[in-house]
């Protein structure tokens, strides 16, 4: 191969799904990962990474389409990041997904796994979200293929952030990920404030009255709508809480926060609620959960509920076991689990979400359920676990990044009977597995597809103490 660092292959056969939504060709030595392209293409790649054993490409031309394409049906399909496998079947998808977490937790963790139970699938493969962040931008993305027409950049414009491109937002007419009246909702602010004059939000300048849009939906048919502005002009605020009231009677929580930071975090900012009630509720199973408009809760309310069973038959719980639900966030999973222990303790960082899990647990009229608020790494020391009792069962669902090493090697030195690992990263999973497995068996894993169209998948693992 050649050793430029740039330059382009022609008509290159793609044989193999690697990971992370990536796919393996292979030209003379070197393998080539390459996205935008499934297995039984062929395609002219351009390669824009060149290492010693391996490179990466992007794909300047099909040349050949795999039989086992079919036809995306979003309309934004090849611009918006956020569904990048419509035009995968759903069956390969889980194919693909399964294989990436067999590959990741054998080559990466290099432990054995005593049994992989067979990916869970979504029975809704679209309109699946319950929850939906848009983005007002006075810059819009113009897509390669439409440079020379008569498009502009300049205009306001109301959707999802361009692959890459912190300031330039992609115009989303209709989304197939949240059923409606999402999509009602969005074109008609969007609608409003061109007739109204109302500036969008400068993404790279700091400035604009109408920053995001936040729509949540519950199960049982309730919608949260909390918009975000820019600046904090009250009378064009209530002009367009207004108007959203008076044509959307059915929303059940009408929210704005004012956010004049750098950033598009709003965890630190005060969320106003303009109609209805502070928050909406849903359901897992027979347990209610209370949705504020700073919580977290699963995006896929259906798969949540698969997930969670997952978890349950992996901590096999007689009932007179100590669980502990380390990064619970809002305990849905602890909550969940509640009814097959004795004790549920909770530990998670921020703050609001332990408030949230205690109002929950409350909800749910439980009294075996005890929730705190700090670092995990910090909190479950010894005189924690002396207080609240040695625990017999320990759930982990850490953010991508995975477990910090100080809490593995704890974990190792309680020496805990059995470990239910819950992951949205099986690749720093595995990592994380190599060092428990010092002391533990990997005795079961099994994927669950939380969104489909997209590479992303969760993983349980069982381990039970050697």
């Amino acid at each position: 191969m050649s050793k430029k660092k740039k330059f382009v292959l022609e008509n290159i056969a793609i044989e193999s799904y690697a990971a992370e939504g990536k796919c393996i060709a292979r030209h003379q030595e070197k393998v080539i990962f390459v996205e935008g392209v499934v297995p039984g293409d062929k395609a002219t790649i351009f390669v824009h990474r060149n290492k010693k054993d391996w490179a990466e490409g992007k794909v300047n031309q099909i040349t050949h389409f795999s039989e086992n394409r079919v036809k995306p049906f979003c309309s934004h399909f090849e611009i918006c990041g956020g569904c990048k496998w419509q035009m995968l079947p759903y069956h390969l998808q889980l194919q693909y997904k399964e294989q990436q977490v067999k590959d990741q937790l054998r080559r990466i963790g290099r432990v054995e796994i005593q049994e992989f139970l067979p990916i869970k699938g979504c029975e809704q493969t679209s309109l699946y979200r319950n929850k939906l962040e848009f983005t007002f931008s006075n810059k819009q993305y113009i897509a390669s293929k439409d440079l020379h027409t008569d498009l502009s950049s300049d205009k306001n414009v109301l959707g999802f952030h361009a692959p890459r491109l912190f300031d330039k937002v992609i115009d989303i007419e209709f989304c197939h990920l949240q059923a409606e009246p999402t999509n009602a909702i969005k074109n008609f602010i969007r609608s409003f404030s061109y007739e109204n004059n109302l500036t969008f939000y400068d993404i790279r300048n700091h400035h604009g009255l109408l920053r995001n849009l936040i729509i949540r939906l519950s199960s049982l048919g309730e919608t949260m709508v909390n918009i975000v502005f820019g600046e904090p002009d009250q009378d064009k605020i209530k002009l367009v809480m207004e108007a959203i009231a008076l044509k959307f009677p059915e929303i059940t929580s009408l929210n704005y926060t004012i956010n004049t930071k750098l950033n598009d975090t709003i965890y630190d900012l005060e969320v106003v609620n303009y109609a209805g009630s502070v928050t909406i509720e849903e359901k897992l199973e027979n347990f209610k959960f209370k949705i504020s408009p700073k919580s977290f809760f699963q995006t896929n309310t259906k798969q949540a509920e698969e997930l969670y069973k997952v978890t349950r038959d992996f901590a096999d719980c007689k009932g007179d076991e100590v669980l502990y639900d380390l990064y619970c966030g809002t305990g849905s999973i602890g909550i969940f689990l509640s009814k097959n222990v004795s004790k549920i303790i909770g530990v998670e960082t921020v703050e609001g979400a332990i408030e949230d899990a205690k109002k929950n647990a409350e909800l749910n009229n439980l009294t075996n359920t005890h929730f705190f608020a700090g670092d995990v790494i910090k909190i479950c020391n010894h005189d924690f676990f002396d207080k609240n009792g040695h625990p017999d069962i320990v759930i982990i669902d850490p953010p991508r990044a995975g477990c910090h090493e100080t809490l593995i090697q704890k974990l190792l030195e309680l020496k805990v009977p059995r470990i239910v690992y819950v992951s949205c990263n099986p690749a720093t999973q595995a990592r994380d597995l190599a060092l428990l497995s010092v002391n533990y068996h990997i005795s079961k894993s099994q994927a669950v597809d939380m969104f489909p169209q997209t590479h992303h998948v969760e993983n349980v693992v069982q381990l039970n103490l050697k």
